[in-house]
């Protein structure tokens, strides 16, 4: 049963006949208890009122008595027995007992009058029906308004269940380009953690498409020239008319080639860095080998600019995150200051920790990065103004993208002597032995 309100309705009616059977129960207690008290004083009124009778034997029983009376003399001999077909044993002690005479219980009650025993008795049988009628009368009237509850219960459900009726109509009449949030104002506090979660839903899908939408854009941009440049190259070869120009053209045709392949490489590393790719859970990933891996990659490319790099940690440092990211987020960070470092310079890599916080420290003495436009170069496809090279633009914001993936900041600063750039990524504090992330964050 996939019915909310009927769900409802047949936990209310339960609860309801539950809470009348039970309520039912105990007031049959408390009644056998009452009838109990009220039919005990009767049982010793009763006996004490035949003190002064004269008892005859051999009376007619009336079939309608259920309560047996019986005398004996001070020698035991039986003076008196009204009911002779049910005669109950004599009790040993005077007052109230609870026999059991041919299989029948009896509540029995006893006094001494002068030379005398008088014993009244009742079956208990009685007794409980009476309890149980008591009862049964008090449930009667909850069993029989039972469907008017099931009817009653129903319409308070359906109108109470009526926001959310009104909730699941305004989205499905919503178009599906509209992401703007839905009205909060009139919302039942029940349904506003669902409305909240909804809006925080459409904010972020909202988010989620302008950045493709701005991605698309901006590849389709960026490719536009290098694919020219492509075009170009292959109508110059068409046109040569010698090998020299046949060669030189073939040359220029694999460099703008080149470059187009690295350009779409980048943008589907960054693509695959939006927290919507991301499908495989974060996993210990260990800074200080990674740094030093990548730093023997890169050891061929920095020998040829006769740059000095070198890659120190203290020890293992390990983080929570995706290896392919951080992977990404080093080595973009390593090949830039390569890239941008005047031959004979140097670059250094580090990889601590302090209060907690995993870090990673790249450090180069090339021009650097002036500090107005050092919020500009987190941009994608932004460069400084005479920047060396024909870069992509796309490095330094796929390292912040992978960055953000880890809820790690990157910050860029001067490094000691103010000559160069120090690019510092600072880790979130995690707990060695934490549970991995099922997903990452902001996914």
């Amino acid at each position: 049963m996939r019915s909310l309100r009927s769900r409802l309705l047949l936990a209310l009616l339960a609860a309801l006949l539950f809470t009348g059977v039970a309520a039912s129960a105990a007031t049959y207690l408390q009644a056998r208890a009452e009838i109990d008290r009220i039919l005990d004083y009767q049982l010793r009124q009763q006996a004490l009122a035949l003190r002064d009778n004269h008892f005859r034997a051999g009376l007619d029983p009336d079939p309608a008595q259920d309560i047996v009376v019986q005398v004996w003399d001070r020698y035991g001999a039986q003076l008196y027995l009204s009911h002779r077909s049910r005669p109950l044993p004599r009790l040993r002690e005077l007052g109230f007992a609870d026999v059991t005479q041919d299989g029948e219980r009896w509540r029995v009650y006893a006094v001494s009058v002068g030379s005398e025993l008088i014993q009244v008795g009742q079956p208990l049988g009685i007794r409980q029906k009476m309890a149980a009628d008591a009862a049964l009368r008090l449930l009667l009237p909850v069993l029989a308004a039972l469907p008017l509850f099931g009817a009653l219960i129903w319409w308070i459900l359906g109108r109470g269940l009526l926001p959310l009726r009104r909730l699941a109509a305004s989205i499905a009449q919503r178009a599906p380009s509209s992401l703007s949030p839905l009205p909060v104002a009139g919302q039942p506090s029940e349904t506003l953690p669902m409305v909240g979660a909804l809006n925080d839903l459409l904010a972020r899908l909202e988010v989620a498409l302008r950045r493709q939408r701005e991605f698309a854009a901006d590849a389709a941009h960026e490719l536009r020239t290098p694919l020219t440049a492509v075009r170009l190259q292959a109508q110059l070869l068409e046109r040569a008319n010698s090998a020299e120009e046949r060669d030189e053209a073939i040359s220029a045709l694999h460099a703008g080639v080149e470059r187009a392949a690295h350009l779409i490489d980048r943008l589907l590393l960054l693509a695959r860095l939006e927290p919507e790719a991301m499908t495989q859970p974060f996993a210990p990933v260990d800074l200080a080998a990674l740094a030093a891996q990548l730093a023997q990659d890169l050891d061929a490319a920095a020998a040829a600019k006769s740059i000095r790099l070198s890659e120190r940690a203290a020890g293992p440092v390990v983080v929570t995150g995706d290896r392919p990211a951080l992977h990404a987020l080093l080595r973009n960070l390593m090949e830039n200051a390569v890239h941008y470092t005047q031959a004979g310079g140097s670059v250094e890599v580090s990889v601590d920790t302090r209060d907690g916080h995993a870090r990673v420290t790249v450090t180069d003495d090339g021009p650097g990065i002036p500090a107005a436009e050092r919020e500009r170069v987190l941009d994608r496809f932004y460069r400084c103004a005479g920047s060396p090279g024909q870069g992509s633009g796309l490095g330094l914001a796929i390292a912040e993208q992978a960055a953000a993936l880890h809820g790690a900041r990157l910050e860029l600063g001067d490094p000691p002597g103010h000559r160069g750039l120090c690019v510092r990524v600072t880790f979130p504090p995690s707990r060695r032995g934490d549970a991995a992330p099922a997903t990452p964050p902001g996914s």
